[in-house]
């Protein structure tokens, strides 16, 4: 089909309308724009009018789409076929006004900034042109200023998905070149990272002039999931790290827990590393954060293995030789203890049976049994004070040890652990001061 114009030197004009009905995704790792936009187009035929009163007062009419001639618009950052199915009828008034409306599902490509995620702002184009009409034959116009484009998309919006949308901006650009094609872009801004100006992104000719439409589109990222479910659990695994100070440099419960804080931080990085895109130009700030606070925990980390490196060292010189005294005191106390009983049960058989000490116990069992009890007597009396005696020396030997713990005096490598502790904890603590005084600072900056 041709052009519906009676002459081919006048360009059809073709007004456009985009309204925002939905924001169903933003995939940052790929850098695609996901949104369900509402078209409506509009041009004049010229082959076609009637008079209402000749037709019982009919101004309006719908038919096929392949019915009659329309213009061939196409989006240059789409990646995707559009898969909304297309609107079948289109209409068409008395005076020969044509008006097309459909929806699109929109995969389009768009360069992601996100320096300042997640508190950023996006800017994405949608470049409407005609695929083979130059501006002698289409003249792409706006039918709608900013205000009405956000206030109708306000009233049409149904889903934003984490994004908060704020307005819409549409700005005109003429063409002076009449063999060049007319451009419409839609310039869509998501705020959520950088506030900073993005670079549209044109896809023209080298060569030609445009007239460019673009209702610029902004969205506000909604970053309180963001904060809850990231910046806040990184920010508690350093408060953990910075408690663990309190926990004693002596056993390897200090060192254990920093190095498992350490990997619940890397578990975190790997998972904010599936979300953000490789081609970014600056390093985000929520990686610098992570980056920031997991050198801050590594720091300590080491400081924890330098300490119990000193501590180390100083129990390696430490004298030990009253507690190894005492402790053979006990080991010789138990020897004697076991060697003086066995003494005594042979002693007591040989005075029980009133017989030489060198004979054997099987030629004692002939040996008459009178006077048995009386000897028992003395020796039962005999033992009673020996136990009496062993507890008093164990009594003794476990005040010498006690005294010997307690009057333990820490060598010169404790005490410089303990200085270098404390000097470390109050430096580890400026840090992470002016550390997060900075990143807020950075990330509010407009």
């Amino acid at each position: 089909m041709t052009r519906p114009v009676r002459n081919y030197r006048h360009a059809t004009r073709v007004y456009l309308e985009v309204l925002l009905y939905a924001i169903l995704d933003v995939v940052e790792k790929d850098q695609k724009f996901i949104p369900y936009v509402w078209t409506v187009v509009r041009w004049k035929n010229e082959y076609i009018s009637w008079d209402p009163q000749q037709f019982c007062g009919i101004d309006n009419v719908s038919l096929p789409t392949n019915a009659l001639w329309k213009p061939d618009l196409t989006i240059e950052e789409m990646t995707e076929k559009d898969k909304a199915p297309q609107s079948p009828y289109l209409s068409i008034n008395s005076k020969g006004d044509v008006e097309f409306r459909t929806n699109q599902v929109l995969v389009s490509t768009c360069r992601m900034h996100i320096y300042k995620f997640p508190f950023d702002t996006q800017r994405c184009n949608l470049s409407f042109k005609s695929v083979i009409h130059s501006a002698k034959d289409i003249q792409l116009m706006a039918s709608d200023n900013s205000s009405e484009a956000t206030e109708e998309s306000r009233d049409m919006m149904r889903t934003q998905y984490e994004w908060l949308f704020i307005n819409m901006k549409v700005t005109t650009r003429n063409a002076t070149d009449p063999e060049d094609q007319d451009t419409i872009i839609y310039t869509v801004c998501m705020k959520g990272t950088p506030r900073e100006q993005l670079r549209q992104q044109e896809s023209f000719s080298t060569v030609s002039l445009f007239l460019c439409f673009t209702p610029q589109i902004n969205m506000k990222r909604r970053s309180v999931l963001y904060i809850v479910n990231f910046l806040l659990p990184v920010l508690f695994f350093l408060c953990l790290d910075l408690a663990s100070f309190m926990i004693s440099n002596k056993g390897g419960e200090k060192l254990s827990f920093k190095v498992t804080v350490l990997l619940a931080v890397t578990v975190l990085q790997l998972i904010l590393n599936e979300i953000l895109p490789s081609s970014s130009n600056k390093i985000p700030l929520i990686a610098v954060y992570c980056i920031g606070v997991f050198g801050l925990m590594l720091l300590s980390l080491l400081e924890t293995i330098f300490v119990m490196y000193l501590m180390e060292k100083d129990c390696k010189k430490q004298p030990t030789g009253d507690q190894n005294q005492g402790e053979d005191c006990i080991r010789q106390g138990r020897d004697n203890f076991s060697h003086q009983g066995e003494d005594t049960r042979w002693t007591r058989c040989a005075c029980i049976y009133d017989a030489p000490t060198g004979e054997t116990p099987s030629q004692l069992l002939s040996v008459s049994k009178e006077g048995s009890s009386n000897k028992l007597t003395e020796e039962q009396h005999t033992m009673e004070g020996l136990s009496e005696e062993l507890k008093e020396i164990e009594k003794t030997l476990s005040v010498v040890i006690k005294e010997t713990k307690d009057d333990y005096i820490p060598g010169y490598w404790t005490h410089v652990a303990e200085r270098v502790d404390r000097a470390f904890l109050l430096l580890y603590l400026s840090i992470i001061i002016v550390f997060l005084i900075i990143m807020f600072i950075q990330w509010n900056d407009a």
